[in-house]
């Protein structure tokens, strides 16, 4: 039933039901007849909610999947030539996804037992420790794909290597309550082999992050996240850019160019 496929897609994407019933211009109540299936989509709200989980309207109506994948590739240091952003089909170089693995085991086994620390908080410190990291060096540390969605910037690819870590007993998936609302939580079976790091460099600026950071809550990291510019300009479940960080505020800006400017 679409109903029940429109509620499956907007969990998938982490936005809520009143979220949607204000992109719809619509109630919360009336919003819930469409995912009970008591009240028919009409084609303005199909075409929305299809821009709105980035599928098309023809995939909406027919309950298919948007094409969301990560490709492993060993060698290749670019994107492939063939991927289609606006798919979000993203083809990532294989060293990089073990890397952010090792990364994810890492934040785990520093932060991962904090109660804050749950699924949306992982979400905001991966992208702030892939982004400042940019900013200050001018290069990637994991060079994951994060897209623009109501909650802020969410990594493509944290679903897909989270589900094999797990399968390969890694990690394991845990459920409890923040302040009497659900979590979905992660917690370290394994230690991270840090080797897949470059360098000490890298590490220093992960734990950096986890410092300034890791004791934020999901809201918080939520709000902090709206206020970077790579977010602020990139458009509604879209990718956002690195090369944005370039033009960061005071607010989130982790980069000291006076030093540089006095060189």
């Amino acid at each position: 039933m679409i109903s029940k496929f429109i509620q499956e897609q907007r969990k998938k994407r982490d936005l809520t039901q009143e979220y949607l019933a204000s992109q719809l211009g619509i109630s919360r109540p009336t919003y819930l007849q469409i995912e009970k299936g008591t009240r028919e989509l009409t084609i303005s709200e199909a075409e929305k909610l299809a821009q709105i989980f980035d599928i098309s309207l023809e995939d909406l109506l027919k309950e298919r999947e948007a094409s969301i994948s990560v490709t492993l590739e060993k060698d290749k240091e670019q994107l492939s030539s063939n991927s289609r952003v606006d798919d979000i089909r993203i083809s990532v170089p294989r060293k990089n996804l073990e890397k952010f693995k090792e990364i994810l085991l890492y934040i785990l086994s520093k932060a991962g037992g904090k109660p804050n620390v749950g699924e949306t908080v992982l979400y905001k410190l991966l992208y702030f420790i892939d982004f400042d990291y940019y900013e200050k060096y001018e290069e990637q540390l994991i060079g994951a794909t994060y897209i623009k969605n109501h909650y802020g910037p969410t990594p493509v690819e944290f679903k897909d290597i989270v589900e094999e870590m797990i399968r390969q007993g890694e990690i394991v998936r845990v459920t409890s309550k923040y302040f009497n609302h659900p979590q979905r939580k992660y917690l370290a079976v394994k230690n991270p082999d840090l080797t897949k790091l470059k360098d000490a460099r890298e590490l220093q600026h992960i734990d950096e992050v986890l410092a300034r950071l890791g004791d934020k809550n999901a809201m918080e990291l939520t709000e902090y996240s709206h206020e970077d510019i790579p977010w602020v300009i990139a458009k509604e479940n879209k990718p956002l850019d690195y090369e944005a960080v370039f033009y960061r505020t005071p607010k989130t800006s982790v980069r000291n160019y006076d030093d540089e400017n006095c060189d």
